[in-house]
């Protein structure tokens, strides 16, 4: 029997925050039954675009309880749960599973990397694995923790039963392709951008986690529909439209450009966390020409 893995697109979804820096939860649930109704077919919370490493772990938790609840069943909720120890990351697995979470999403620990090794990294995934009442999900974010796991790493971790995917953001098509030639037909490779959602799918990836999908979920789940109808003129299309997007809310802009597209598609962005800043009103201008340019908004 096939286990329960990830497929199709996943917002990572943006923490909001008050002026005053405390969570807004309140807004944070309208977005999320926002996206309860929209084509997407699940959500993360707590991944990079959450501002994770910024909250504390009662926080965490009144954001996957508040998420839970605001998402009612309509679509899978995955929580990140990673943190730099193992204990640690159990504890908050074991706690989000209790909340109703239906995947963990665990980044690599990194603080440590010059002596962390294959077997640290097999032994941490799979300690979790073994404890998390809920499927795990491998989270690897070269560019923020300097971790890029190497495939014959990505393969004895997923040799877990417990361990079912992996969110890989580095944009790397070969080292996709041979995550998903070596990993078991029901572990998930899935795109860590939108970037390269086309690129993933063609080479066997599920779908991806896309902090685009913050924005405009339908758009980016028109490239997974399109290429799974056999529509690749279609899906290559929407793909190149959504590149300028995607590299404005991502490299470009970052958690402050995301925030800001937020904002003028009518959900709730506001500011990062400091020391994140927000984006400069002339940051936003060119997010907002981005936007219009793509025919993401309407020019005015």
């Amino acid at each position: 029997m096939a286990r329960n893995y990830p497929v199709g697109v996943f917002a990572p979804v943006a923490t909001v925050f008050g002026s005053d820096g405390e969570l807004a939860l309140d807004q944070f649930r309208s977005n999320l039954e926002w996206y309860a109704t929209s084509a997407l077919d699940g959500v993360a919370i707590m991944g990079s675009n959450g501002e994770y490493p910024s909250l504390t772990t009662d926080e965490k938790l009144a954001l996957i309880e508040v998420g839970v609840d605001a998402i009612a069943g309509r679509k899978k909720v995955v929580a990140g749960t990673g943190t730099e120890s193992t204990r640690a990351t159990i504890q908050l697995t074991r706690a989000a599973a209790a909340l109703g979470a239906d995947f963990a999403l665990v980044v690599t620990p990194y603080y440590y990397k010059p002596r962390y090794d294959r077997a640290a990294y097999v032994r941490h995934y799979h300690a979790v694995a073994d404890a998390s009442p809920i499927p795990v999900i491998v989270y690897v974010m070269a560019a923020y923790t300097g971790v890029d796991l190497p495939v014959d790493t990505v393969v004895e971790i997923a040799s877990h039963p417990n361990i079912v995917g992996i969110k890989d953001s580095g944009g790397n098509a070969p080292k996709v392709g041979e995550m998903v030639a070596r990993t078991p037909d029901d572990f998930a490779v899935l795109a860590g951008s939108a970037n390269f959602l086309y690129a993933a799918l063609c080479l066997g990836g599920t779908g991806g986690i896309l902090a685009l999908a913050n924005v405009v979920p339908d758009l980016c789940q028109q490239i997974v529909r399109a290429f799974h109808a056999g529509d690749h003129e279609a899906a290559r299309a929407m793909q190149f439209r959504l590149l300028e997007p995607n590299a404005a809310v991502t490299t470009r802009f970052g958690i402050a450009g995301l925030k800001a597209a937020m904002d003028m598609v009518g959900l709730h962005g506001g500011d990062p966390r400091p020391p994140l800043q927000p984006a400069s009103d002339a940051e936003r201008t060119q997010v907002r020409r981005i936007m219009e340019e793509a025919g993401i908004l309407a020019r005015v």
